[in-house]
């Protein structure tokens, strides 16, 4: 199956709850490469690549655990880059 690459902008009260570490825990055994990171506008932004069925995994897992915190997420998808050798939390 080819990798996928897809683009998440989670809004809501997303900023100081545990967001990023979440994310970063729930990507790791899914074996998605990529990061997260908070943006000045109040969003969390993911960028993720792995096999859709593992992306919509963590879809489905920060959704499941930060459910309280999220007022939206926008999903876009694209083809992987393959640029990416782990997921982490990056800065600004």
């Amino acid at each position: 199956m080819s990798k996928k690459r897809a683009h998440i902008i989670y809004s809501g009260n997303v900023h100081g709850v545990g967001f990023r570490w979440t994310a970063e825990r729930a990507a790791f055994p899914l074996h998605l490469t990529g990061w997260v990171m908070n943006c000045p506008n109040g969003t969390v932004e993911v960028t993720c690549e792995g096999r859709e069925d593992d992306i919509n995994a963590f879809i489905d897992r920060v959704k499941e655990e930060m459910s309280g915190y999220i007022g939206s997420t926008r999903v876009s998808w694209q083809e992987a880059t393959g640029e990416f050798n782990s997921f982490h939390i990056r800065s600004c």
